[in-house]
């Protein structure tokens, strides 16, 4: 497969990404929360250039089956351990298209009473939005083609490429 994204370019971003978040939410102590299976190798990449106190924990959500779209419909599979209320929320994410999975997960959150929710995403494919969200962090816009790897997957495969390919 061939490199839409180089693991050099990944890494650089994703040390920026650090940077910027550890300047915003200096003194905060944020939670970070993953969103499975997607987003484990980009967040504990961005965790390590995060210079500052933090937590992490991880929230399982549903929203593609085999195919390449979105069927719609999100599940939450598994649910975060930590209590949110009256803290600083980054959620990390590996991609954004429709944005229908994070404002579910937005809104089951808000439920909670954090004091703030920003998302964090490696990639976001803007032109595929179904509805407007505010994404604060983004790594890369990206056109409207699948990708896989560095965590994202087909049919849970290409999930371990240090790089970000067409699908």
């Amino acid at each position: 497969m061939r490199a839409l994204i180089t693991e050099k370019r990944l890494q650089a971003r994703i040390r920026a990404l650090g940077r910027a978040i550890a300047r915003d939410y200096k003194d905060k102590t944020p939670i970070f929360i993953g969103i499975l299976k997607g987003s484990f190798i980009f967040m504990a990449d961005l965790i390590r250039e995060v210079d500052m106190e933090c937590e992490v924990d991880f929230m399982g959500v549903a929203s593609y089956g085999s195919s390449k779209r979105g069927s719609g419909v999100v599940r939450l599979l598994k649910d975060i351990n930590v209590n949110v209320q009256g803290r600083h929320i980054l959620i990390v994410e590996d991609i954004i298209d429709s944005g229908l999975t994070v404002n579910y997960i937005k809104q089951y959150l808000q439920l909670r009473k954090p004091k703030s929710i920003e998302f964090v995403t490696l990639l976001d494919k803007k032109k595929a939005r179904k509805i407007d969200i505010d994404i604060k962090y983004v790594g890369f816009d990206i056109p409207e083609v699948f990708v896989v790897g560095y965590g994202l997957d087909f049919d849970e495969k290409y999930r371990q490429l240090p790089f970000i390919a067409k699908g």
